[in-house]
């Protein structure tokens, strides 16, 4: 019998460790959304706000070949974001991390969106050995945080690019209103953590891709001035119709789940997740449709019902051989004790005594308004 209290508006639940509820029932993830949504208004508000970001971007880019960076990954809210960026007369440069889990189609989306939109690619390739060690070494850490490598080196990968080409603005494809908020327990990330982590369970030495300690975040947004911009928080974002859009004028396709453009996501999401921590991220895409209103809280429900996980034992064992293990190892895995960050080194104690200096970096937009929500 389910025994987790899901909140009377979304479907948020006490699988989050963080969650709570007012007198109604409604979580604190849902309060934190209308406080975002006041923060960030659409409509004449948002596209006056749009038109100041680009001005300050244009301005900052003048007489360079980019005047901002892109990141790329294939899926639907950077493509989208991409798109974006152009229509509003920007010059990005689009920059994608291949980590070695491309799917065909997340391929397909980036040169089809880049070709079409005339946006020049670079791509960082990883050394598959040092990436696939970095992985292996978060499953044998046993957290929920084993996709952290590949999210940490392509914000690693950002600031790097942009300091090198001299461009003061990161454009990123996050969007809370389709997103939502990723709870602490479920996803933390820094550097030193990935650092520990590979150093505790890794075997290679780490050399075809950066990962960025504090120092060098503080330096990249403090002393170069490079800050980071979340344009979808401005901009109406309804998926469906954003679907459509791509579709037809990007040659776009959809590859199923949420961030599912990644092979490692699509399993890391719909089976290690589910089954060994008990985490169901879709309820996070979920809740914050329903809150704008995309999706009703019963299709929602309807949704979470049933497995997310379709590959079946071939799709584990093409994982687990690419991964370089073997089956009993991966098995060994799944059943070993549940960890979280709190069990290695990490800049969270730093990270919460410096929030006054963090909270100020964020009004100069240097740090974005996820780092708060998500540490404070």
């Amino acid at each position: 019998m389910n025994s987790n209290i899901v909140c009377s508006k979304c479907i948020l639940d006490t699988t989050i460790e963080e969650i709570e509820f007012d007198s109604n029932g409604v979580c604190n993830y849902c309060h934190t959304h209308e406080m975002m949504e006041k923060k960030f208004p659409l409509g004449q508000e948002g596209d006056a706000t749009v038109n100041k970001i680009v001005a300050k971007i244009k301005e900052k880019g003048k007489n360079k070949k980019y005047d901002c960076i892109v990141g790329v990954s294939g899926g639907r809210d950077s493509t989208y974001t991409l798109y974006k960026a152009v229509k509003l007369g920007l010059r990005p440069l689009a920059v994608h991390f291949d980590n070695g889990w491309n799917s065909d189609i997340a391929v397909k989306n980036i040169n089809n969106a880049t070709r079409i939109l005339n946006v020049d690619l670079e791509t960082i390739v990883a050394d598959w050995e040092e990436f696939k060690d970095l992985q292996v070494s978060f499953l044998k850490a046993s957290v929920s945080d084993a996709e952290v490598p590949t999210d940490w080196v392509i914000f690693s990968i950002l600031f790097e690019t942009a300091k090198k080409i001299g461009v003061k603005y990161i454009i990123h494809g996050h969007s809370f209103r389709t997103e939502g908020s990723t709870p602490l327990s479920w996803t933390y990330m820094d550097g030193k953590y990935v650092k520990s982590v590979h150093r505790i369970f890794g075997k290679k030495k780490i050399k075809s891709f950066p990962i960025m300690n504090m120092f060098s975040f503080f330096k990249y947004s403090i002393f170069y001035r490079i800050k980071q911009v979340r344009l979808l928080y401005h901009i109406s974002y309804d998926e469906k119709k954003v679907f459509k859009l791509m579709q037809d004028e990007l040659g776009w396709q959809d590859y199923g789940g949420k961030h599912f453009e990644s092979a490692y996501t699509s399993i890391f999401q719909s089976y290690i997740l589910m089954n060994k921590f008990n985490i169901d991220k879709r309820k996070l895409h979920l809740s914050a449709l329903i809150r704008c209103n995309q999706v009703t809280r019963d299709e929602a429900l309807l949704k979470i019902s049933s497995d997310p996980f379709v590959g079946g034992e071939k799709q584990i064992k093409f994982t687990v051989k690419k991964l370089g293990l073997k089956m009993s190892e991966f098995e060994e895995i799944m059943s070993s004790e549940v960890k979280s960050y709190k069990d290695y080194p990490t800049y969270y104690s730093l990270i919460k005594k410096l929030e006054k200096p963090i909270r100020f970096a964020n009004k100069l937009n240097l740090v974005p308004d996820s780092v708060i929500n998500k540490y404070y």
